[in-house]
């Protein structure tokens, strides 16, 4: 049994972790799809409604998969990775799996990179899954 945490934040981001998790994914497993929002002023209600369509997108992916599915959406002032890894604390998860976009350098000092810090700053496993630019 695989606990697996799943990091999304757009509806495109979980088409290509779903077809991943089709895949790889067995009967005993479970997945633990969250979406992760600052909150306050940085964050409006349509931010929230993309969130919540992110994590019904791999809900919805994985309704003929027999594998349990738990969604979570956290909003509470966390950059994503800060969620993502405490989350995986709290139901002690045995990997992560998230989506990479290709950035330039400069791309990934002045936006960051969810994937990159959650691979310098976790002792778990991570997946890596390449997303396809829009």
């Amino acid at each position: 049994m695989t606990e697996l945490v799943v990091g999304t934040d757009t509806v495109e981001s979980s088409e290509a972790l779903s077809a991943y998790l089709e895949r790889v994914v067995e009967p005993e497993d479970t997945v633990y799809v969250v979406n992760s929002l600052e909150g306050g002023d940085d964050t409006s209600g349509e931010d929230v409604r993309a969130g919540e369509a992110a994590v019904e997108a791999v809900v919805d992916a994985l309704v003929d998969v027999p594998v349990t599915v738990e969604t979570h959406q956290f909003v509470r002032g966390n950059e994503p990775v800060e969620d993502l890894m405490t989350f995986a604390q709290e139901v002690d998860a045995d990997e992560f799996v998230v989506g990479i976009r290709k950035r330039t350098p400069v791309g990934k000092v002045v936006f960051g990179s969810t994937g990159q810090n959650l691979l310098l700053g976790t002792d778990r496993p991570v997946r890596c899954i390449p997303l396809v630019e829009s």
